[in-house]
């Protein structure tokens, strides 16, 4: 089986966050299902210099009315279409922010052509190479399915929300600009509230949703956490399905793992105290035995860092120090520094992200903090339990699937992996801090923590076979001629 994965980021090659870490490892594990991906994803200048090693595998004769040509990059384990448009995305800036920290003004058009790159690609503009399933993944690539339909194409896609509170919501006037069919500004497609939305379009055009864990699945049906697509998801509630994401068990492999100090494992975790040192060193943390906290976050409020920086000065009050790694909203980062300098040695806050710090952290703090308002999985605490660092978590989405509180039933039974906290506020968190410095005075129940989190497992290989059977069984769908979904809107 061939699939196209569409998407705006992929490990190893360029990444801002969870989005990259699941697209880049999971073609990897599906392979074990007979199952070959190929990837695309836009020229980002990181990409440039591989993709341009070679001549292009095509030229469009224009995509959304600027020059394009399609390349590639092959690795031992990806394989990369990339999507080469200098004028959209060979700039300077992030992937979807400019040098100053702004959305750039045309992310509409810099997605849509991706999208519309990808439905050409499912419709057979590659000689020799046409998918069966075609994947794609949150509002950036959204749109893909809904230039399918309007092609008469009727391949099988698979949306993934990876997380819901970003939609891709645009002016309605930009509409004549995507050269889509009118219809396709509709309630059945992308009008949404007065404006479009590229989410709601894939939503509505796609054959199967699934999103990143199946609390997630079923907490988004619901006006809280529905983002106001709620709507949406409950007219296609028979297709929505939740699938935990995992993680590449090679990338984050503390016996391995290039990035440490002294690696180790669950028989071995004596080698943390090296790294332990080593982070403390690096980032001006004083050298004591209380407990190291971090968080490794976008520092946004939907991350729940404002409540961590309420609890800053409580952690230190009681004899633990506290790490921030990421970046974010501005106000939020200018909090944490703000924080941070009330408390040298004991707080230490950096701005950016940095794949060799984050290893370092989670291989020397003891705890992971993750207060997250809502989460639709999570992948740091999946990294944390397998480091040894005991999560302390909300308790919302797939963070409460994966983290097994520490109360007394689940510690006496063995199985208790990291710290609960619900309500989402403040006082919730609070406590469940004090909670882990309490356990955290007993070096024995610690350990048995530590122990029992770093020999869970959290691999992609079960929810791999979840997405094979789903392609399976849409596959099977299309052949049986149910092409329900292929007579909508956009079609």
């Amino acid at each position: 089986m061939k699939v196209l994965s569409v998407t705006s980021e992929v490990y190893p090659f360029v990444k801002t966050g969870g989005l990259a870490d699941v697209t880049g490892a999971l073609p990897k594990s599906l392979q074990k299902f007979g199952i070959r991906t190929i990837t695309l994803v836009p020229g980002y200048p990181a990409l440039l210099p591989m993709a341009r090693a070679g001549a292009p595998l095509l030229v469009f004769d224009e995509i959304l009315g600027e020059d394009a040509s399609l390349r590639h990059i092959q690795n031992e384990d990806q394989m990369l279409f990339v999507l080469d448009i200098p004028t959209l995305f060979e700039r300077p800036g992030g992937l979807y922010l400019d040098e100053f920290g702004r959305d750039f003004a045309d992310n509409w058009k810099r997605f849509a052509a991706l999208s519309l790159a990808a439905a050409r690609i499912a419709d057979g503009a590659l000689p020799g190479w046409v998918p069966d399933i075609v994947h794609t993944h949150d509002w950036q690539t959204a749109l893909t399915s809904v230039y399918m339909r309007a092609m008469g194409n009727g391949l099988p896609v698979v949306a993934t929300i990876h997380n819901l509170a970003f939609q891709g919501q645009f002016a309605a006037g930009l509409f004549p600009y995507l050269h889509l069919p009118a219809r396709a500004l509709s309630l059945d497609c992308l009008e949404y509230y007065g404006d479009m939305s590229f989410l709601k379009g894939g939503l509505m055009t796609s054959d199967a949703i699934t999103t990143v864990s199946p609390t997630y699945a079923r907490e988004i049906l619901t006006p809280r956490f529905g983002m106001g697509m709620e709507g949406v998801l409950a007219s296609r509630r028979d297709r929505l399905k939740g699938i935990l994401n995992g993680i590449d068990d090679e990338v984050w492999d503390p016996s391995l793992d290039p990035y440490l100090t002294q690696t180790f494992d669950a028989a071995t975790p004596e080698g943390r105290r090296d790294n332990r040192i080593a982070l403390c060193r690096e980032l001006g943390i004083d050298l004591d035995e209380g407990p190291i906290l971090s968080a490794v976050s976008r520092l946004t409020w939907q991350k729940g860092m404002d409540m961590l920086a309420d609890v800053a000065e409580e952690i230190v009050y009681r004899g633990a120090k506290l790490i921030v790694c990421g970046q974010g909203d501005a106000a939020t980062e200018d909090l944490m520094l703000r924080t941070a300098a009330r408390f040298p040695g004991r707080m230490a806050v950096y701005i950016g992200y940095d794949e060799r710090l984050a290893h370092l952290i989670h291989a020397g703090s003891d705890a992971v903090i993750q207060p997250s308002r809502f989460e639709p999985c999570g992948l740091t605490q999946l990294y944390a339990l397998r480091y040894g660092s005991v999560p302390i978590v909300s308790r919302t989405g797939g963070l409460a699937e994966t983290v097994i509180d520490a109360n007394d039933a689940a510690m006496g039974a063995g199985v208790a992996t990291g710290f609960q906290f619900h309500p989402v506020t403040t006082e919730g968190l609070r406590h469940a801090i004090r909670r882990a410095i309490e356990v955290f005075q007993s070096p024995e129940q610690w350990q048995r923590l530590q122990n029992q989190g770093m020999t869970a497992r959290f691999s992609w290989d079960r929810s791999a076979g979840l997405y094979a059977n789903l392609y399976r069984h849409l596959l099977d769908e299309a052949e049986s001629g149910n092409d329900n979904m292929r007579s909508r809107a956009a079609g």
